[in-house]
């Protein structure tokens, strides 16, 4: 499976799909999710043009930087715990998992002593999942609004996995609660905070997402080939943004 042909594939994808959201196709970035992706095809991704890495585990992610070093920008997607905060805030640029304000007191901390603002996301779990992270999608401002002060983090935007479906339409009101969450709290002007990004969509949805207002999709399979098969999960009911 070439690499580079399905980069190339998905981002006539998300062209489209921004196209009917009467977005630029730059509005989009590609992330390449590289969990268990051997080292020599995440460099073929690079070399295809390819410039957010996306990482589950804050060791896995140490490994391949040592091994082959850093192009563009690495970012974590992955439940971080807090004793990896400070390994976390030095390997990446982003991070877009933080789902509550014990996690992002140890970020900011670890940032400070580094001397840098680390970017982050705030992670909602818009379908209530027990099985997913996330900060329920009822208490998400009162988690930025904590977070906000914290003068060495930077709220970027919001992070969400919908839950899995065979049809990706279904998925349209998870993206959908997502992006009108985004807009209220860009209505609220929480200082310090900046919802410039919405990341969500997967290999399976992120058509529907791009339509939704991702800013960021995040593909692995599309691009490096098939993983065993999910099975879906429970059925849920669309949410209702707060």
């Amino acid at each position: 499976m070439d690499v580079a042909d399905n980069i190339r594939q998905v981002r006539e994808i998300i062209a489209e799909a921004a196209g009917r959201s009467h977005r630029p196709p730059s509005a989009v970035r590609l992330m390449a999710v590289t969990k268990t992706v051997h080292d020599d095809r995440i460099v073929e991704a690079v070399r295809a043009g390819v410039d957010i890495i996306g990482e589950n585990y804050v060791q896995e992610a140490k490994r391949k930087l040592e091994t082959i070093g850093k192009s563009g920008e690495w970012h974590l997607i992955g439940r971080l715990q807090t004793n990896k905060a400070k390994n976390a805030v030095r390997l990446f640029d982003m991070i877009h998992s933080v789902d509550r304000l014990e996690l992002a007191v140890e970020l900011d901390r670890h940032a400070r002593a580094a001397g840098l603002i680390m970017k982050i996301l705030i992670e909602v779990n818009v379908a209530g999942e027990a099985t997913k992270s996330g900060v329920p999608i009822a208490d998400a401002v009162r988690l930025v609004r904590a977070v906000a002060p914290l003068p060495n983090l930077s709220v970027r935007g919001l992070m969400t996995m919908p839950p899995w479906f065979d049809d990706p339409e279904e998925a349209r009101p998870f993206f959908r609660a997502l992006r009108e969450l985004r807009d209220r709290i860009e209505t609220d002007g929480i200082p310090g905070v900046e919802m410039r990004e919405l990341s969500m969509g997967m290999t399976g949805d992120y058509a529907i997402a791009v339509e939704e207002g991702a800013t960021i999709v995040r593909i692995g399979r599309g691009i490096f080939g098939e993983r065993p098969p999910r099975a879906p999960g429970p059925s849920v009911r669309p949410p209702k943004t707060p």
